[in-house]
């Protein structure tokens, strides 16, 4: 049995985010035993990360982040020294129609991976971290102009970012009452490969290529900054490393898009990618009515992460995009089990 010198354990790394996060740390440090646990909700996905489930240095654990008895006896078990928590019910618009879940989730799922911690950890504290991904959209809404800084006041406005926000007080209070060893990121929205079609890109993406509408919300001039999901986890993966205990970094794209403005240059993307007439795809845009709680826009400030790591992204939001749309198209089948369901009997078929 291989001698490693780090355990950890991703949350939610059968996710969008969380499989390239498990991917770049299987095959980027292979002395560190890598633990992916993840509960294959609807989002849960383990055809995203087939590539890397025969790797000596990775486990898949089916098991859920609000089963404290579970989650005890796995800490206790393999003694982790670090966790990177990106397990997260993330949708707004599940979090309106059915808050509770959200809560349960993202609040009390997180408190049960503190107090796990903690109890294993017990006062020793060196090489250990507890690593919380979170959102900007715990800061609420910004006008026309401003950043988002590590420092800005928390303004949840939907049950989504009101329990992330949450989530992320109950871990600076484990730092400040237990000593207990955290970073916290905040990231604006990410988009990339591997992503489930109920967010914007995705969606669109396969609505395109099935012709099917492009509901857009309101008058399409929400703003968001758009963040490239090998990018992201790049971050995480320096500052896991390199960041500072009980401090938060901003990770952004620096890629802010009003929504409409992006789902036309997707239409026109995709309409050069399928050889289709120009505009073609644009006819199928569509205004709906606008959500509860819909904050107008949200941009990152990132220049913290990259004065003190380094870090920036690698990519433009077009060549992202584009690199994006090239997946998807390339990866057809992988869609289609998506968007059928069939996707959900991949872990009965490689693990009973």
């Amino acid at each position: 049995m291989a001698n490693y010198n780090k355990k950890i354990v991703i949350t939610g790394g059968a996710g969008f985010i969380g499989s390239h996060v498990v991917r770049l740390f299987v095959n980027k440090y292979p002395n560190y035993q890598i633990f992916n646990l993840d509960s294959l909700t609807y989002a849960g996905n383990l055809e995203n990360i087939a590539d890397i489930e025969k790797k000596e240095n990775y486990q898949f654990i089916k098991g859920d982040i609000t089963d404290a008895d579970f989650i005890n006896q796995l800490f206790d078990k393999h003694k982790f020294d670090g966790v990177i928590h990106l397990a997260a019910e993330s949708h707004v618009d599940r979090s309106i129609s059915d808050p509770l879940a959200f809560v349960k989730t993202n609040v009390i799922g997180t408190m049960n991976l503190l107090n796990a911690a903690k109890s294993i950890w017990a006062n020793n504290y060196e090489r250990k971290r507890f690593y919380h991904v979170s959102t900007d959209e715990v800061y609420g809404s910004l006008g026309a102009t401003g950043l988002f800084t590590e420092t800005t006041s928390y303004d949840p406005n939907s049950p989504y970012s009101a329990s992330k926000a949450s989530s992320d007080h109950f871990v600076r209070a484990y730092g400040e009452t237990y000593g207990l060893p955290y970073v916290i990121t905040n990231c604006s929205n990410n988009y990339g490969p591997n992503h489930f079609p109920e967010k914007l890109i995705p969606l669109f993406i396969n609505n395109i290529i099935e012709k099917k509408s492009l509901p857009v919300y309101g008058d399409g001039k929400y703003t968001r900054d758009w963040l490239f999901v090998k990018d992201h986890a790049v971050a995480i993966d320096l500052v896991f490393h390199e960041g500072k205990n009980h401090e938060t970094y901003n990770i952004g794209g620096f890629n802010e898009w009003q929504n409409i403005d992006l789902v036309k240059l997707l239409c026109k993307k995709m309409d050069e990618k399928l050889g289709r007439i120009a505009g073609e795809s644009e006819e199928l845009i569509t205004y709906v009515k606008d959500r509860p709680g819909h904050d107008l826009r949200y941009a990152i400030d990132a220049s913290k992460i990259n004065r003190e790591l380094g870090w920036k992204p690698s990519v433009t939001f077009e060549e992202g995009l584009g690199q994006t749309i090239d997946w998807y198209l390339a990866n057809e089948t992988w869609l289609k089990n998506v968007t059928s369901g069939d996707y959900q009997h991949y872990y009965e078929k490689q693990y009973s």
